[in-house]
């Protein structure tokens, strides 16, 4: 069950997206490996796959939901924070300098984790903590708003976006994708309409990541992102803690019931038909990596529609039993991050010194069961330690939920 005072739907859904995010630690892309036929079982591989990796450039999967669904949880956890310190009696100045430092304190706190195992501070703005914290602040000041405007600065983001990428010179036909990282066989990129101003490394915010990374002391000077991700999406990144903003609200409207489940339903859906008409036109593609305004939407499409189902199932239904291990991790969420940034490789290889045995014996035998090769006991055995490293980080977050220990910035 939730904690007093915390509501329920949140909670979990907050704990879906952390457990998504551990449980990279069980590398279940390489299922794929193991069951390579093309028979039932290799098509579910497959499927897991493809739902447990990002996709290359346009299109989504899973595994590209849980950083928009963090971000949107961060607007509305904003809605809720709001009104708590101001019921409590915080100035607005007091609210405005407690949310600068937070920005100040995400932004810093992602380079820190992105700089673990460099040779010096590898100062980036793409990763999820310094994409929330660059617009945090601005999200506050939004915040004071009434809904109506709310819902201007939130078209207004989107639209902006837009204008940034479509004013910016489009790529030629002879632009040299092999000189920013993309391969002259990858058939990811667009070559015709306005796609092709949100081509990977050909763009606007490509631009000005090559001016605004080399403002910082680097080993080399800044080129391109490998995966393409930009600086510049924490302005859209702002428009997706919006939304959230927008769902906080409305879960504390005193509307009825069967209000806010039409509105989650009619909006995250009206949302994702927006999206796909504009990817659909080539107005706009949906591409996380570059978080295009038809990705906010589309994302923001999907997080309405889970946040409503699980607010109908557990804060209107009641039924949160079968979620508790979600609530556990989505009730430490900064703490799951911070986990599986800092302490995966040593739990791991705690594990593997102290149980090592053990687990190679277990993952024969799961060889031995399902027919594998004896080349796949490695993988079967990178498997089992993953899920053990998983559960070693939620018992850690279950002492702390048990301690009523709830680490907020």
């Amino acid at each position: 069950m939730a904690s007093a005072g915390r509501v329920a739907s949140i909670d979990i859904y907050r704990g879906m997206v952390m457990f998504l995010m551990l449980a990279e630690v069980l590398q279940l892309p390489k299922l794929r490996q193991v069951f390579n036929e093309d028979n039932a079982i290799g098509r579910i591989a497959e499927w897991i796959r493809f739902h447990t990796s990002h996709v290359a450039w346009a299109g989504c999967s899973l595994h590209d939901l849980i950083q928009p669904s963090f971000s949107f949880l961060v607007g509305t956890a904003m809605a809720y924070s709001l009104a708590s310190r101001i019921a409590r009696g915080d100035s607005r100045w007091q609210l405005f300098r407690h949310a600068v430092l937070r920005s100040v304190i995400l932004v810093f706190l992602g380079i820190f984790l992105r700089s673990l195992g460099k040779p010096s501070t590898n100062f980036t703005f793409d990763d999820t903590l310094t994409q929330i914290g660059l617009g945090y602040w601005c999200l506050f000041l939004i915040s004071l708003l009434s809904t109506r405007w709310v819902l201007l600065a939130l078209a207004a983001i989107l639209i902006g976006t837009w204008g940034i990428f479509v004013l910016y010179p489009a790529p030629s036909p002879d632009f040299p994708y092999s000189q920013v990282g993309v391969p002259d066989s990858w058939n990811e990129y667009y070559r015709e309409g306005f796609a092709v101003h949100f081509n990977k490394n050909a763009n606007a915010a490509w631009a000005f990541d090559r001016w605004w990374m080399n403002l910082f002391p680097r080993e080399k000077p800044f080129e391109y992102s490998g995966g393409g991700y930009a600086t510049l999406s924490f302005i859209p990144t702002l428009g997706t803690m919006v939304l959230g903003l927008l769902a906080g609200r409305l879960l504390q409207s005193p509307n009825p019931f069967a209000r806010k489940n039409l509105v989650f339903a009619c909006t995250g859906a009206g949302l994702m038909v927006a999206a796909w008409l504009l990817d659909w036109t080539s107005v706009c593609p949906i591409v996380k990596r570059i978080w295009t305004p038809a990705w906010t939407l589309w994302s923001g499409g999907i997080c309405l529609l889970w946040l409503g189902v699980l607010h109908w199932i557990a804060d209107q239904r009641g039924f949160q039993r079968w979620a508790f291990p979600l609530i556990v991790i989505g009730a430490n969420s900064i703490v799951a991050y911070v986990l599986s940034w800092t302490l995966e490789k040593p739990t791991h290889d705690a594990l593997l010194r102290h149980f090592g045995g053990w687990i190679r014996t277990f993952s024969e035998s799961i060889q031995s069961i399902l027919g594998a090769g004896q080349e796949q006991v490695p993988m079967i055995q990178e498997l089992l330690l993953g899920g053990c490293t998983l559960t070693v980080f939620w018992l850690i977050l279950y002492w702390l939920y048990t301690k009523k220990v709830f680490v907020r910035i």
